[in-house]
């Protein structure tokens, strides 16, 4: 008789555990979720990630070509601060090759497109703001520089 009793508990045993884990008595069909959004505690998923959002903090929309570009032109400025999220790039004053005047450049990408209108670029001197020539030469080697990489990239 005792191991008949045994034997009932060891088989009784795992009905006790499943119905613990919640496999029990399950609400009605008609009033669980049909979808995936509706179930509760599905806020977000991974995947959310790649949706296209205009939340700065998941997405960065700084065209890659025109980041690098800008500073490759500018490499002879010394670096103060550089964030690709935003698309901010500060330099200190620097002396270009050839020339004796100092310069001091902000750099901003706002677009992932590939475009003049993604750049914009704030060029300064020691005595105010930089002759607009000057910014408008260093923009369309930035541009220029830019489409060099991209053509150099897509022969990948």
């Amino acid at each position: 008789m005792a191991q008949r009793f045994n034997r009932s508990a060891w088989l009784g045993l795992p009905v006790v555990f499943l119905t613990a884990c919640g496999l029990g008595p399950s609400a009605p069909r008609d009033q669980l979720p049909t979808n995936i959004d509706d179930a509760p505690g599905t806020d977000s998923t991974i995947w959310d990630l790649f949706d296209a959002r205009d939340d700065p903090n998941t997405t960065v929309e700084v065209n890659k070509y025109i980041w690098a570009a800008a500073l490759d032109v500018l490499d002879f400025l010394p670096i103060e601060t550089v964030d690709p999220f935003t698309g901010v790039i500060v330099t200190g004053f620097g002396t270009a090759p050839g020339s004796s005047r100092a310069y001091r450049a902000t750099v901003y990408v706002q677009d992932p497109a590939l475009d003049a209108r993604s750049l914009r670029l704030a060029l300064a001197t020691r005595s105010g703001p930089a002759d607009p020539d000057t910014v408008l030469a260093v923009e369309d080697a930035i541009l220029t520089r830019a489409r060099q990489l991209r053509l150099q990239d897509s022969r990948l």
